[in-house]
């Protein structure tokens, strides 16, 4: 035998082996090893663990409502009878194989939806896994807007609207702590007890971004502000870290890099310039007036958003430790509305032993949520938004009295002072007898009525 014909066979062999092995990898497929259901408002999620990546179709059926899922070379190992449809679209959960190797799972609906699907690779927790999206076409059920609050005094006067945000849910539980503890669960019920220390608060409103387990995109959390008309957003997270060292709590706002990232997105994406930013439409402007305009409107929200979660880092501060002594900045998505103050705040590192078993408490989960509803309202009551009852109340305080004395504030300018009392900076110079408008912390001066 030559030394030619010696490799071709050898060639020949290595393929014929590559291609035993390939259909040996085939003829294995895949399997459904487990499946959740996550109800939310506007769509249900099915998750399917499946033992690897697998070749799959859906497809929706009228007269009944059905879909139907196929999944190619795919053996069913769990038992979809155990699974809780309720609050779910879901009828019932049926599956047989297929074609002697395929497997069909139709979903029988009560009504009609709009499927969607995507696979995720393995992660902590999970391993692979086929999503599908049941999209209930009519759209996110959103509260209406806060209703104005109406007394015999201050008629027609609307409440203040915090969003407030749980982070994670439903597939994604965020951080755990050591003992199993899960950050979904723990900013869940913070955030469930923040929104009614808010709304037991006259002149307040608080909505949810979530009610229950489940998942909502980064980008429809502040969505649903934008639809709630919210006057502020706070994200509520849990911190954690490789090790389990790290402690404390943070606030932080959005950063300038996140601002200019978002400001480009705005201007690229031609469904945004129907919307408002700082109460102006970006609807028939040039790119460079509505890169001014979006700028602006960024600035002003970033300086809100430092504020108001300076006023939450300190009230923090006053029962919890702190990670850190200011307020700190990032580019996160969740901060990125351009007319709303947002902030995203870390109740502390659920990594941390200690401090995971004090998020799993309510006696301080309810401490840090009293806290954080403090220093929003101590904000808020320096800087109510116009037309709100808070407003109203202010004006009429300072109607009640032709002068009236501030001590100034760390990080206060007497541009900011002269804005929240509706006067002029030459106005407060002249009353005070100031030469130029630099201020001190502790300073008082004197405000005039208007």
């Amino acid at each position: 035998m030559t030394t030619q014909n010696f490799s071709i066979r050898a060639v020949t062999v290595l393929i014929a082996s590559l291609l035993l092995l390939v259909s040996v990898a085939v003829e294995a497929g895949s399997r459904v090893e487990g499946a959740r259901v996550w109800p939310a408002p506007d769509h249900t999620r099915l998750v399917l663990d499946v033992a690897n990546r697998v070749d799959h179709n859906i497809f929706s059926l009228s007269g009944p409502a059905r879909l139907v899922i196929d999944l190619k070379n795919t053996d069913l190992k769990t038992d979809f009878g155990n699974l809780d449809l309720s609050g779910s679209p879901i009828r019932r959960i049926r599956s047989a194989p297929r074609n002697g190797t395929d497997l069909r799972v139709v979903l029988d609906l009560k009504t009609d939806i709009k499927p969607r699907s995507f696979q995720l690779d393995p992660n902590g927790q999970y391993g692979h896994r086929l999503v599908v999206d049941l999209v209930d076409e009519s759209g996110r059920r959103v509260d209406k807007p806060a209703k104005p609050t109406v007394t015999q005094e201050a008629a027609g006067k609307r409440d203040i609207v915090v969003v407030v945000d749980a982070g994670h849910g439903g597939e994604d539980p965020g951080a755990t702590g050591p003992r199993g503890t899960r950050e979904k669960d723990v900013v869940l019920k913070m955030a469930k007890n923040l929104a009614s220390l808010i709304n037991k608060q006259p002149g307040y409103t608080a909505k949810l971004t979530r009610t229950g387990d489940y998942y909502i995109g980064l980008r429809n959390r502040t969505l649903l502000a934008r639809k709630h008309n919210a006057d502020l957003f706070v994200s509520v997270h849990a911190d954690a870290f490789r090790t389990p060292q790290p402690k404390g709590a943070s606030v932080f706002a959005l950063s300038q890099r996140g601002a200019t990232s978002e400001t480009a997105r705005w201007l690229a994406q031609s469904e945004n310039r129907s919307d408002l930013t700082g109460g102006v439409s970006l609807d028939g402007r040039d790119d460079t007036l509505a890169g001014v305009l979006l700028d602006l409107s960024m600035t002003a929200s970033i300086n809100a958003s430092l504020g108001v979660g300076s006023s939450v880092l300190g009230n923090l501060g006053k029962v919890a430790k702190l990670h850190k002594s200011g307020v700190e900045q990032a580019a996160f998505v969740v901060l990125k509305s351009p007319d709303i103050p947002s902030i995203l705040v870390e109740a502390g590192f659920i990594s941390n032993p200690q401090e995971e078993k004090n998020l799993s408490t309510q006696w301080y989960r309810n401490k840090l949520s009293k806290a954080i509803f403090s220093g929003i309202e101590e904000y808020f009551q320096k800087t109510p938004p116009p037309g709100t009852l808070l407003a109203w109340k202010k004006q009429q305080r300072r109607g009640s009295s032709s002068v009236s004395q501030y001590r100034i504030q760390h990080g206060d300018t007497l541009s900011a002072v002269a804005r929240e009392n509706e006067t002029t900076v030459s106005e407060l110079m002249r009353f005070n007898g100031l030469r130029d408008d630099r201020v001190m912390v502790g300073q008082t001066i004197r405000i005039p009525a208007s």
